[in-house]
C-alpha cells in the first residue's frame, strides 16, 4: 500500500504563487511516475503535470511556463511550484503515484483558490 499526503494549498490572489508538496510512503518502488491532477467544481479531473523517477516531465498546455513539477527521490516527495496563478487554476489538487507494479494511488487532495 502507498500513502500520499499533500500540503501547501490555500488562498491567493491572481498573479500570486503557491507551492504544493506531496509525501509518499509505503510500497513506492524506485521506478514510478508521480503526477498532479486537479478538479474544479463541475469539471472532470485533469492532468496538470507529471514527472518520472528519471526526471522526465510533462505539463498541461494551460500551465506550461507557469508551473514547475519537481521531485526528491531520496525523500519520496513531489512538489508543484505554481506561479502567476489565475482564477481558472482554482481547484482541488491531487497527488498521484503509479508504481512499478502498475498500481495507482491518490492523495486526499488540497484546495487551491485563486481570487480575481
Amino acid at each position: 500500500q502507498v500513502q500520499l499526503v499533500e500540503s501547501g494549498g490555500g488562498f491567493v490572489q491572481a498573479g500570486g504563487s503557491l507551492r504544493l508538496s506531496c509525501a509518499a510512503s509505503g510500497s513506492i518502488f524506485s521506478t514510478n511516475v508521480m503526477r498532479w491532477y486537479r478538479q474544479a467544481p463541475g469539471k472532470q479531473r485533469e492532468l496538470v503535470a507529471g514527472i518520472t523517477s528519471g526526471g522526465n516531465t510533462n505539463y498541461a498546455d494551460s500551465v506550461k511556463g507557469r508551473f514547475t513539477i519537481s521531485r526528491d527521490n531520496a525523500r519520496n516527495t513531489v512538489a508543484l511550484q505554481m506561479n502567476v496563478l489565475k482564477p481558472e487554476d482554482t481547484a482541488v489538487y491531487y497527488c498521484y503515484l503509479l508504481n512499478a507494479l502498475g498500481r495507482t494511488f491518490w492523495g486526499q487532495g488540497t484546495q487551491v483558490t485563486v481570487s480575481a
